[in-house]
């Protein structure tokens, strides 16, 4: 099953400083849990520091668990906005001939 997360720096808690030494290992655990098959895209977010990453997991419990395992979230700087299930889009499959 899919996942899409928003998360969010914050920002009004600490300096993009405390950020800096921090981006390096949030890379690499992101790196592992793409080989691992987890994460399947990730973009940064438009609006607000933070990101959106797509998700291949079981559940939602699963995709929580693999996020708190990420060094921002661990530390407290990156905010978990949230969590939401995906579902197939059906108008792009076969249609029924005989409709």
């Amino acid at each position: 099953m899919q996942f899409i997360s928003l998360t969010r720096r914050r920002t009004e808690r600490f300096s993009e400083e405390e950020f800096a030494p921090r981006l390096e290992a949030e890379a690499e655990r992101a790196r592992a849990l793409y080989v691992a098959g987890f994460i399947r895209q990730i973009w940064h977010r438009g609006d607000v520091k933070g990101a959106c990453l797509l998700w291949e997991a079981a559940s939602e419990q699963e995709v929580r668990e693999k996020l708190a395992t990420l060094p921002l979230i661990a530390a407290g700087m990156l905010e978990v906005v949230s969590v939401v299930p995906l579902n197939p889009y059906l108008g792009f499959g076969p249609r029924n001939p005989e409709r």
